[in-house]
C-alpha cells in the first residue's frame, strides 16, 4: 500500500504517525509510536492503514535505537502486517514493504509471518537511473543500517546512480523522492564525495518544510550518518 491515491483523511493520520516517529526519534526511543495517533485499539482500520502505509517506519526507532517496541507499537504494528498481507496482484513495491515490516520483527525478535528470503528483485536491476531512484525512495523504509535485501544490495551497487537521482529530485523539487534517495545514500558504500549529501538533507528538510515523510527520511538520514561517524571514530582509536 503506497500513500498516492489515498484520502485525505488517511493521509492525515499517516502524517501525524510519521511525525510521531520523528518525535520518539529524537527522543530516544523511550516513547511510544502508536499512543499519541493510532491508540492501542489495534482494529481501528484507518489508523491500521496508515501503520501500513508507512511501513517497518514505524518501529524505525526502535531499530535504530537498538530497543525492544513498546507493547502497544508493537500489538498494532503485527496488526497491521496481518491485515494488510499483499495478494497476487500487488506491486512489487508493496510486496517488498510487507517483506520489510516482517523483517523489522525478526530484527527485533518479534514474533512473525511471512518469508525469511526476500522477494525477487530483478525488476529493479534493469531499471535506468530515474526509474531507480523513484522506486528506491518508495521502499525507503528498507533503508536501515545493516540491511540485507535484494533492494539494498542493487542500491549498494549503484551510488552513483542513486547520487544522480538525488540530485535530480532535489532539481525537480520531488522532496520526497530526494529524501528517499538521501536516506539509501546514508547506508552504501561509494557515494561521491562531490555530492554534498549532509548539505543536501538539510537542504530538502528546510525546503520541504511540513511534510512529515520527508522528515522522517531526513532524520533517519541524518541519524545513521551521525552513527557511522561516531563508529568510524571509535574504530580509528582502537585501530
Amino acid at each position: 500500500m503506497e500513500q498516492s491515491g489515498t484520502s485525505p483523511r488517511l493521509a492525515g493520520v499517516v502524517h501525524d504517525l510519521a511525525s510521531e516517529v520523528v518525535s520518539v526519534l529524537r527522543d530516544g526511543g523511550h516513547s511510544s509510536v502508536v499512543g499519541g495517533t493510532v491508540g492501542t485499539l489495534a482494529d481501528d482500520q484507518l489508523g491500521l492503514a496508515a501503520v501500513r502505509v508507512l511501513g517497518a517506519d514505524v518501529l524505525l526507532p526502535s531499530v535504530l535505537t537498538r530497543r525492544r517496541p513498546l507493547p502497544d507499537d508493537l500489538a498494532v504494528f503485527q496488526r497491521a502486517v496481518l491485515t494488510f498481507a499483499p495478494g497476487a496482484t500487488s506491486s512489487e513495491t508493496t510486496v517488498w514493504s510487507h517483506w520489510g515490516m516482517t523483517q523489522t520483527l525478526h530484527r527485533l525478535d518479534a514474533p512473525a509471518t511471512g518469508p525469511a528470503a526476500g522477494p525477487d528483485a530483478s525488476w529493479l536491476e534493469a531499471l535506468e537511473w530515474p526509474k531507480l531512484t523513484h522506486q528506491l525512495s518508495i521502499l525507503a523504509a528498507l533503508a536501515v543500517p545493516g540491511a540485507d535485501s535484494a533492494v539494498a544490495q542493487v542500491a549498494a551497487d549503484r551510488p552513483v546512480d542513486v547520487a544522480r537521482g538525488f540530485v535530480r529530485a532535489v532539481r525537480r523539487r520531488d522532496w520526497l523522492q530526494a529524501a528517499g534517495a538521501g536516506r539509501w545514500l546514508s547506508v552504501i558504500d561509494g557515494v561521491p564525495g562531490t555530492l554534498g549529501l549532509d548539505t543536501g538533507l538539510e537542504f530538502v528538510a528546510q525546503m520541504a518544510g511540513a511534510d512529515a515523510r520527508v522528515g522522517l527520511h531526513v532524520h533517519a538520514a541524518q541519524h545513521i550518518r551521525a552513527e557511522s561517524a561516531v563508529n568510524a571514530v571509535s574504530a580509528g582509536g582502537r585501530g
